[in-house]
C-alpha cells in the first residue's frame, strides 16, 4: 500500500478517508438508549458502545489507521508502543492484521487480561515502570535503539484521525445528538471527535472527562500549553496520563472543548449503573463519561446526550472491587459497628432488628478484644445488603431506637 500523504491538521475529510480505510476492519459499534439515566439527566441519554469494539476499545481505530499508512520500509523494521492495555491491544491486533512485528511496553501492574490479550494478538510484551508515562520512556528508548517506529497512543495526527471515526458513526446513529461526553486521557479520541463535530455539526457540545486525581488537562488548558502533572491513584488506568499530547492539546485548546473531572466514587457508581441497568461491562475509564453526566445539573447538557463507553477491558478482580465500592456509594451495601451486651440472646436481638428493618445480612463478625470495650460488651461488625441511602438511614435509626449503640 502506498504511503498516505502527510497532513498538518486533521480535517473532516481526513476522518472520512480513515473511515473508508477502516471499513471491514473495525466494528460499527451500536448505540443504546439508556432510559435509566435520561430522567436524572433531564434529556435523552444514548450510550455509544465502544466497549464492544474489536480488542475491547476504540483504540483499534487509531492504531490501524497509523500502522496501515506507514511506508513499507518502516513496516519491515517493526513498531513499538506503550500502553496500560487498550492501546496495547489495538496496536497488537492492527500489527497482526498487517503482518508487522510489535513490541509493547506496559506498566508492571497492568491487568492480567490486558497482558494476555496483547500477547494473544502476537505482540512481544515488556513490563516496565508504574505508569504509561514511564512505559512510554522505555518505548522511546527502544525505538531509538532499534529503528522501530513508535506508535504513540494519542499524540499523532493519524491516530487522532482514526479515533475521529467514532463521531461519524454517532452523527449517523443519533441524528439529534446535542452533547457528546468522552473520557479523556492523552486526548486522541476527544480531539478526533471534536474535529469532526466542529465541521459537520458545530452545534454539538463536546465534553472531555478526566479522573480528578489524574487530570492534566485543566491545568494545561489554563496555562496554554501541555503541563506535566504527577498522577494520583485512580482506578481509571486507561485515562491516567500525566501530560497531554501536543497534537490533541492543540485541537482541544483551539476548539474550546470543555473538560470536567469526576471522583473515584462517581466512576464506580457509574460503572455499577451501566452494568446493572445498561447491561454493559465497562472498565472504570470507560464509565467516566457516564459519571460526568450523572454529576451534571439536570438539563445543563443540551440535546440528546451521548456518553462514549470507551472500553470494556476490565480485570474481573478489579470489577469485583469496583462493584463493591459502587454498591457502598449507591447505598446498596452498609457496614456498621454495633456494641452489644455480652449475654445470651443479645446478638439474636440485634439481628432480629436488622431483619425487621428489611436489610439482608451478608456477614457478621464479633469480637471481645477491642480496647474500647468493657468486659461486659461485645463489638459486632455487620455487613448488610440494603436498598439505597434512605434505607441505610432507616436501618440505623431502627437500631438506635431499639437501644443499640451504632458507630
Amino acid at each position: 500500500m502506498a504511503a498516505h500523504p502527510p497532513i498538518d491538521r486533521v480535517t473532516l475529510e481526513d476522518v472520512r478517508t480513515a473511515a473508508a480505510l477502516l471499513d471491514g476492519v473495525i466494528t460499527r459499534t451500536p448505540v443504546q438508549a439508556f432510559r435509566a439515566m435520561s430522567e436524572a439527566a433531564g434529556a435523552p441519554v444514548v450510550l455509544k458502545c465502544e466497549n464492544l469494539q474489536r480488542a475491547g476499545s476504540f483504540k483499534i481505530r487509531g492504531a490501524y489507521t497509523r500502522l496501515s499508512r506507514m511506508p513499507d520500509e518502516e513496516k519491515a523494521r517493526g513498531v513499538v508502543a506503550a500502553s496500560a492495555g487498550n492501546h496495547a491491544q489495538g496496536v497488537a491486533l492492527a500489527a497482526q492484521m498487517l503482518g508487522i512485528h510489535a513490541i509493547v511496553y506496559m506498566p508492571v501492574d497492568a491487568s492480567v487480561p490486558k497482558l494476555a490479550a496483547t500477547r494473544g494478538y502476537g505482540a512481544e510484551v515488556r513490563q516496565v515502570g508504574d505508569s504509561v508515562d514511564e512505559a512510554l520512556v522505555a518505548a522511546r528508548a527502544e525505538a531509538a535503539r532499534s529503528g522501530r517506529t513508535l506508535i504513540h497512543p494519542f499524540d499523532h495526527l493519524d491516530v487522532v484521525t482514526g479515533q475521529g471515526t467514532v463521531a461519524l458513526e454517532i452523527l449517523e446513529q443519533v441524528p439529534d445528538v446535542g452533547t457528546v461526553v468522552v473520557p479523556l486521557g492523552g486526548g486522541g479520541l476527544v480531539a478526533g471527535i471534536a474535529t469532526v463535530l466542529a465541521e459537520a455539526a458545530p452545534h454539538v457540545k463536546v465534553v472531555g472527562v478526566q479522573a480528578e486525581s489524574a487530570a492534566a488537562y485543566p491545568e494545561s488548558l489554563a496555562a496554554g500549553r501541555p503541563v506535566p502533572r504527577a498522577l494520583g491513584a485512580t482506578m481509571a488506568d486507561g485515562i491516567a496520563i500525566g501530560t497531554p499530547g501536543d497534537v490533541p492539546f492543540e485541537v482541544l485548546a483551539r476548539l474550546g472543548v470543555e473538560v470536567r473531572t469526576v471522583s473515584e466514587e462517581e466512576m464506580s457508581r457509574a460503572l455499577l449503573l451501566v452494568a446493572e441497568r445498561g447491561k454493559q461491562i465497562v472498565e472504570p475509564s470507560g464509565a467516566a463519561g457516564v459519571a460526568a453526566v450523572l454529576a451534571a445539573e439536570p438539563g445543563s447538557l443540551p440535546g440528546t446526550i451521548v456518553p462514549v463507553l470507551t472500553g470494556g477491558n476490565i480485570d474481573p478482580l478489579l470489577l469485583l472491587r469496583v462493584v463493591q465500592h459502587g454498591l457502598v456509594a449507591a447505598g446498596r451495601y452498609l457496614q456498621l459497628r454495633v456494641c452489644i451486651d455480652d449475654k445470651p440472646g443479645s446478638l439474636a436481638e440485634l439481628l432480629e432488628v436488622v431483619a425487621r428493618a428489611g436489610a439482608s445480612i451478608a456477614q457478621v463478625e464479633h469480637t471481645r478484644t477491642d480496647t474500647s470495650l468493657s468486659v461486659s460488651q461485645v463489638l459486632v461488625n455487620l455487613q448488610l445488603e440494603t436498598k439505597g441511602h434512605d434505607h441505610c438511614e432507616a436501618v440505623v435509626e431502627k437500631l438506635r431506637a431499639a437501644g443499640f449503640e451504632v458507630a
